[in-house]
């Protein structure tokens, strides 16, 4: 292990009574069987650590299409099933055939495993939603630790997929696990929908659910969601609304072959020229989006809405130098978290066709292609903002008079999604919430896209529930990420005491 890490901790008790530093005080304690579950967790915590470490071990990277990672991806969907079954689920793994990629090659897509725990017509049945694929991870791209050996540093519990999403979903599983060996009934019926290629789109996901909707989610009254992070290290929270994207591409083109700009430059109008005309004509130094009527359609702001935005816990200070950015565009909590959630954003990703190599090289691109997208939220309609978008962009190109081919292209589309908070679950989990962590959650909403919550809702039209388990500086995506032992272990209680909640609604 690189030394900069520092010492092992233990796993011990101790560090979920330090909670980093005296995060909470401990609540009271509860009574009767949330008591016994409570402390079976806490006495077995080193062995869902163990099933953790397991999982993470299996290196079930979705987005490089390759044979061995996908036998991996395989492996994982095994795994779990076998995990469920010696619950006592009922499982499925639903085959769903194979991928042909661009290059020729055919490769198996891993299966989507169904289970269900309980069918008591008297209970609720709640569904929990989680992905097994990673993001791709290499130790030389600055991990630390090995990213597919879960270390466990001051508390921290390193690895590929520790926090997104084989932690939230383990959390899941061992509260189940515990009511299982404590030989209680479940309070509520649960059913888990595990899929394998979410890092890469979904893949005949969203099918799926269409042609299951009058089977295996025929009784599922609610739907949870644990894919996502607080917006603090220290308290919980709760997410109800995420943005959609609008994913684009603008290409102009000269000719397919380069020039030299010694024989060339001066007499042409340059496709590079052009195409950063267009870029800079999206966006403002202040991040306002300067195409005609983008915000024309975004959702009013409400005076609740606004209290919402106020009574949540950030220190700007702390978020500012956890992000290593300099200065945001924006002073205060509430400009920045509506900005975040609830006004669209449009980023500039990058350029085809540009030298990217060091060196002075001297070519002119003959083709380049620029992709920006634009975050949407409620209630923009994704055809009218592909239209406002190409309309400005033809506007730009048509005032440069140049003789240039340019093109743009809406590559990929998703709905934003928001629900409403005061539905029974959302109550129900921030008394689990206020049982487990002592505190009321944050309310607050996600900027990045979750398609899978828009397609629950539209599709089964049941109320969906975003529970995170992680801190936000978990690292979802990126070296080193992590879940702290604490997040893991209280978020496993949590989901317990969730159940318990659950059952006893209406």
């Amino acid at each position: 292990m690189d030394p900069r890490l520092g010492r092992m901790a233990s796993s011990s008790l101790a560090f979920l009574l330090l909670l980093e530093g005296g995060m909470f005080s401990p609540s009271s304690p509860p009574d009767g069987l949330q008591e016994r579950v409570f402390q079976y967790i806490d006495l077995h915590q080193n062995e869902f650590v163990q099933t953790l470490r397991d999982w993470v071990a299996v290196e079930s990277d979705s987005v490089q299409p390759l044979p061995h990672l996908r036998r991996e991806l395989l492996r994982m969907m095994a795994q779990a099933a076998d995990k469920l079954r010696h619950l006592g689920a009922t499982v499925a793994s639903v085959d769903l055939g194979s991928q042909q990629l661009p290059d020729g090659q055919t490769l198996p897509i891993p299966p989507i495993v169904l289970a269900d725990l309980g069918n008591d017509p008297k209970k609720p049945t709640v569904c929990f939603y989680g992905h097994l694929d990673v993001q791709p991870a290499r130790p030389e791209d600055g991990w630390l630790t090995d990213p597919y050996e879960l270390t466990e540093v001051d508390g921290k519990l390193y690895g590929r997929g520790a926090t997104d999403n084989k932690g939230p979903v383990l959390a899941w599983i061992n509260a189940v696990s515990t009511f299982r060996a404590l030989e209680e009934d479940l309070p509520v019926n649960t059913k888990l929908i595990l899929e394998g290629m979410e890092e890469a789109g979904s893949i005949a996901l969203e099918e799926l659910v269409q042609k299951e909707k009058d089977r295996f989610f025929a009784g599922v009254d609610y739907i949870v969601i644990s894919d996502n992070l607080w917006l603090s290290r220290r308290k919980p929270a709760l997410t109800y609304g995420t943005r959609g994207n609008s994913y684009f591409t603008v290409e102009v083109k000269c000719r397919d072959q380069d020039f030299h700009s010694g024989t060339f430059g001066g007499i042409l109008n340059e496709p590079m020229a052009d195409l950063v005309a267009l870029l800079g004509s999206l966006v403002d130094s202040s991040g306002h989006i300067l195409i005609p009527g983008i915000y024309d359609h975004v959702a009013p702001l409400t005076e609740e809405e606004r209290n919402m935005y106020k009574a949540i816990d950030l220190d700007l200070e702390e978020y500012r130098n956890s992000s290593q950015v300099k200065k945001f565009l924006f002073d205060t909590k509430e400009e920045i978290l509506m900005h975040l959630w609830r006004y669209p954003s449009l980023s500039i990703h990058g350029i085809e066709g540009a030298s990217n190599e060091p060196g002075a090289k001297t070519a002119i691109p003959g083709r380049v292609v620029g992709k920006f997208s634009i975050r949407l939220v409620p209630h923009m309609d994704m055809s009218v903002v592909d239209k406002q978008v190409k309309q400005h962009l033809e506007y730009i190109f048509s005032k440069r008079n140049s003789s240039n081919q340019m093109a743009v292209s809406m590559v990929l589309g998703l709905h934003p999604w928001i629900t409403n908070v005061k539905d029974n679950q959302y109550l129900a989990a921030k008394r689990a919430i206020k049982t487990v962590f002592g505190t009321e959650p944050d309310m607050i909403r996600d900027g990045s896209t979750i398609p899978i919550a828009k397609i629950f809702q539209d599709v089964i039209q049941k109320s969906v529930l975003m529970m995170p388990l992680g801190a936000v500086d978990d690292g979802e995506h990126s070296q080193n990420e992590k879940i702290n032992r604490w997040n893991y272990i209280e978020g496993s209680k949590l989901f317990a005491a969730f159940f318990i909640e659950m059952a006893k609604l209406p």
